[in-house]
C-alpha cells in the first residue's frame, strides 16, 4: 500500500538553502576550488554536509527509530488515502526526507485521511492540500 524508499536526491530533486559564512571560511573554500579539490563552492558544501551526516548517521537512525519516522521518500497516492479514509482511520505522517501527496488528492480527502504531518525535509502537495492541512502540519 504505502512504500518508503531511501534515496539521495538527483540534480533537479534538490532544495536550495542559503548560508552565511565569514570571509576567512569562504576564502578557504575558494582556495580549495581553485586548487581543483572541488568543482565549485556548492560541491564543497554538499560534500561537507554529507560527511557530517555520515559522522552522525547512528544518531539519526536511532532518532528516526525512536520517533517512528520514515527515512527517505514516502509517497501518498489518492488510492492510499482513500483506503485509509474508507477504513475509518487517519494517518500520522512522520517523515525525515520527502513526503509527497499526489496531485489528484483533493483537500477534502487529505483532511479526512491525514491527522497530522511532521516532515523534517520537504513536504510536497498542492497548495490547496497544504492549505487544507495547515492546522495539522508541524
Amino acid at each position: 500500500m504505502l512504500k518508503a524508499v531511501e534515496s539521495r536526491p538527483r540534480g533537479g530533486d534538490t532544495e536550495k538553502i542559503t548560508i552565511n559564512l565569514g570571509p576567512i571560511d569562504l576564502g578557504q573554500i575558494d582556495l580549495l576550488v581553485q586548487e581543483a579539490f572541488y568543482t565549485n563552492r556548492s560541491d564543497f558544501i554538499r560534500t561537507a554536509i554529507r560527511n557530517q551526516l555520515q559522522t552522525h548517521a547512528d544518531v539519526v537512525k536511532q532518532t528516526v527509530s525512536r520517533q517512528t519516522m520514515v527515512l527517505g521518500l514516502r509517497q501518498y497516492t489518492r488510492a492510499d488515502l482513500e483506503a485509509v479514509r474508507d477504513a475509518g482511520q487517519q494517518l500520522q505522517i512522520h517523515v525525515l526526507g520527502l513526503a509527497s501527496v499526489a496531485h489528484d488528492v483533493s483537500p477534502e480527502l487529505a483532511r479526512a485521511a491525514i491527522a497530522s504531518v511532521h516532515v523534517l525535509g520537504v513536504f510536497q502537495a498542492t497548495s490547496a492540500v497544504k492549505s487544507a492541512l495547515a492546522d495539522r502540519i508541524h
